[in-house]
């Protein structure tokens, strides 16, 4: 039996909706979009959401409603993660968000973010895990090792975004080397809380999901505008992710949104996004990086 689901997600920095036909083992996309409303301005700083980010988040979740209607979806669920899970106001979130949908979101756990975002980026994959998942947002990034069906998943999800790590550290634009250098020690200080939390060196493959692994693989294959099936299973090697990352952090905001491949919402932030996945290659040693642009998304879908 197949069932017309939606799903939407609401992060740090994105607000994405999922409408598919979901049967058995099949999910087939019937509308997917992705707007960047930056819903965790400044949260890292102030504890609070910005009312004008509150406005953005609104105003396109009113969209995705009548969009939901539209397609007709027979059951909707909402979550939200990383910047709601930190703000002190997100009971006016989740307020705004049941008058236009008519239920509440849920707050996901980094655990519970982690483990749909491992479902959804692996259910198409036929080789054997272990797998290393990791989804890097806009205010945390989740990192889930196991295999699919398998019973035995590790998760665990850590402070390290592309939004938080640009208001913490890269000011400059470009960033000075100086503020480079603390982002990585930021980093780094997270990923030592990683490898003491899953045995990191069981993965067989590394899965990365989310904008910022997406942008960074189009980019080193040479995507000159956006192609999702293109990116979808692409793989980008340790060097060209070193190479992007690098270059990224030397360029402008105003450069980097030059890059066709670049969401013009994405490029003041992307600098630090790629430094994550940089650091995450390096310090466990992945040869190449798998990217997916099937994520939590489709494991919120599938779930329902």
């Amino acid at each position: 039996m197949t069932r017309r689901v939606a799903a939407i997600d609401c992060g740090t920095n994105s607000l994405r909706l999922l409408v598919a036909d979901v049967g058995e083992r099949a999910l087939t996309d019937v509308v997917r979009r992705m707007e960047i409303v930056r819903l965790g301005q400044g949260v890292d700083k102030t504890g609070r959401l910005a009312p004008e980010a509150l406005d953005r988040m609104t105003a396109v979740l009113r969209d995705y409603a009548a969009v939901i209607k539209k397609t007709g979806a027979s059951q909707v669920r909402m979550v939200a993660t990383s910047a709601t899970r930190d703000a002190e106001n997100a009971a006016e979130f989740v307020r705004r968000v049941e008058d236009v949908l008519g239920a509440p979101p849920e707050v996901l756990t980094g655990d519970a973010e982690a483990r749909l975002s491992f479902t959804g980026a692996t259910a198409e994959l036929d080789e054997a895990g272990p797998y290393l998942v990791t989804d890097i947002g806009g205010g945390s990034t989740e990192f889930v090792l196991g295999s699919p069906g398998g019973s035995d998943i590790r998760a665990i999800s850590v402070d390290i975004g592309c939004v938080r790590l640009t208001e913490r550290h890269l000011h400059g634009d470009p960033p000075a080397g100086a503020e480079i250098a603390a982002a990585v020690a930021d980093i780094d200080a997270a990923l030592d809380v990683v490898a003491t939390a899953i045995p990191v060196a069981q993965a067989r493959t590394l899965i990365g999901l989310a904008g910022s692994v997406a942008t960074v693989v189009g980019i080193a294959i040479g995507l000159v505008a956006y192609e999702s099936e293109r990116i979808h299973h692409a793989s980008a090697s340790a060097a060209d992710v070193h190479a992007v990352a690098t270059s990224l952090l030397a360029q402008s905001s105003a450069d980097r949104a030059m890059i066709g491949i670049m969401h013009p919402g994405r490029a003041d932030v992307i600098g630090g996004g790629a430094l994550v996945l940089d650091e995450i290659m390096r310090r466990f040693g992945f040869a190449e990086v798998l990217a997916s642009e099937h994520d939590i998304l489709d494991g919120i879908a599938r779930a329902l």
